[in-house]
């Protein structure tokens, strides 16, 4: 028969001593120093995720404070005091639940026994777990008390949503925030767990608890004593991946290389292999985020920059990761998990191919500076100068082949030489001429600019010609030189 008595490893690997708590070195040193120097504060204020070790830093601290040869950081474990308080037993230290006593009544009686000294301890100390459920009138009520509290009575409050807490509150508060455990110190805090549980585990199977868990230590003991049931004394990595649901390491890269190489139909092959074994979509959507942004950081810290199967630049992985990141709560939220899904993916591969414009013209400029010419800038096109003739082109009209001799002068009838003395019929411009003219002129100036331009467009250097030509199909309607400094 099982054993009755049994107890989880979450609660049996509980924290003992502030050096046990794991990836929260920032609070400790705080308290420690807190204790160290007499400056012990009335109330305080635990604030991170869950599993983060809120609850167990706020028994340690009432721990440390009730010690009978405390205040002290570190004390002995086989205390009297020390282990009431660890299991709960302890008269002075009372423990919360704001969840289930958040109205104004079991406020009133809080502060009704503040004024009572403790039984048996140094302090009185009220841990009030959730305290973010508590309503508006209890906090209210609680205002006064916690600003100025007995000398003997300590507050230690803890939450996962500090934005609900009233800023009166925290404004009376020493405020911690208990940062996410990374995957690594869960990791390693599980092989030592399984070493003294007699457990054989594989590392790549603790790691896929420690990213599962994220950043929750309690989370990650939880699913550790899930698996020491489903798999005995030996846990692999298969066996993690099938209990859960999650992508395997191999179909993760494969998503990230069909993404780096817009290989399309590996996508959607991968992705019908992960939705039909059943597999958790958009953790297999988060694990890719992680592989994108481990080879983006690795790019930017001057690696080869291929961490998603090819190399990439730094702008190509940005966008990457930006569209997987945007993508992420359609996954989770939408009507069809496995169509939002696929669609990420091509818009992720889609981002990765683009190129942003100012990326564009920085290209151009080192290419001209390479071959020692300018980069080429488009202008708007030339208006060429109007066709019709001006005012004061006027143009003498041409001598009349039947006009007189001047040796016929004799001849000559004296109503014709009244018409021909006429100094207006002599400057009258011709209907015809000075269109035909000026259209001359027209046409020669834009054959003049046209050879200008063609000109400026030989002597760009062969590969920017040829970049704007034959990738971009560009036409050329000007070209100018501008100085380096002004590129974008």
């Amino acid at each position: 028969m099982a054993e009755s008595g049994y107890q989880v490893i979450a609660r049996r690997w509980r924290p003992k001593q502030f050096d046990q708590l794991v990836g929260q070195d920032h609070v400790t040193r705080a308290l420690g120093n807190a204790i160290e120097m007499g400056r012990i504060g009335h109330a305080y204020l635990f604030v991170g995720p869950r599993g983060t070790g809120k609850t167990t830093s706020a028994r340690l601290f009432a721990k440390s404070l009730n010690w009978e040869n405390g205040p002290s950081l570190l004390t002995e474990e086989d205390s009297e005091i020390g282990q009431a308080i660890m299991e709960g037993r302890c008269l002075d230290v009372i423990e919360i639940d704001a969840a289930s006593n958040n109205g104004v009544e079991q406020v009133r009686e809080l502060r009704d026994e503040c004024q009572y000294a403790p039984a048996q301890c140094r302090f009185k100390i009220y841990v009030i777990d959730e305290v973010h459920m508590l309503s508006q009138a209890a906090f209210n009520a609680l205002l006064k008390t916690l600003e100025e509290p007995p000398p003997h009575v300590k507050f230690i409050f803890a939450t996962t949503e500090s934005r609900k807490v009233l800023p009166t509150i925290t404004s009376r508060c020493q405020r911690f925030e208990f940062r996410p455990i990374s995957s690594k110190q869960i990791a390693a805090k599980l092989y030592d767990i399984c070493k003294s549980e007699g457990i054989e585990a594989e590392p790549e199977a603790l790691d896929s608890i420690a990213r599962l868990a994220a950043g929750g230590m309690r989370d990650a003991q939880s699913s550790l004593d899930q698996m020491i049931s489903f798999c005995g004394k030996k846990v692999l990595q298969s066996d993690v991946l099938e209990v859960y649901g999650l992508a395997s390491p191999e179909q993760v890269s494969a998503l990230g290389m069909g993404v780096a190489t817009a290989d399309y139909s590996n996508l959607l092959n991968v992705s019908s292999e992960l939705s039909q074994a059943g597999l958790d979509l958009h953790r297999a959507l988060i694990d890719l985020q992680e592989l994108a942004r481990e080879s983006l950081v690795a790019t930017i810290r001057g690696g080869e920059g291929d961490g998603l199967g090819v190399p990439l630049t730094v702008e190509a992985q940005a966008r990457i990761l930006d569209a997987l990141r945007a993508g992420e709560e359609r996954v989770q939220k939408g009507l069809s998990e496995k169509v939002n899904f696929e669609t990420t993916l091509f818009k992720a591969a889609e981002a990765g191919r683009s190129r942003a414009i100012d990326g564009l013209i920085r290209e151009i400029g080192s290419l001209a500076k390479a071959a020692g010419a300018d980069a080429p800038v488009v202008k708007e096109p030339v208006v060429p100068p109007s066709t019709a003739p001006r005012e004061e082109e006027v143009l003498a009209i041409e001598p009349s082949e039947s006009e007189p001799s001047p040796e016929s002068d004799d001849d000559v009838d004296p109503v014709d030489e009244a018409i021909q003395d006429d100094p207006a019929q002599e400057t009258a411009p011709s209907a015809t001429e000075p269109e035909n003219e000026s259209d001359e002129i027209v046409e020669s100036s834009v054959g003049e600019e046209a050879a200008e331009l063609q000109r400026k467009v030989d002597e760009l250097p062969a590969s920017t010609r040829e970049m704007l030509q034959d990738d971009y199909q560009a036409t050329f309607l000007g070209v100018e030189k501008i100085d380096e400094d002004k590129l974008v």
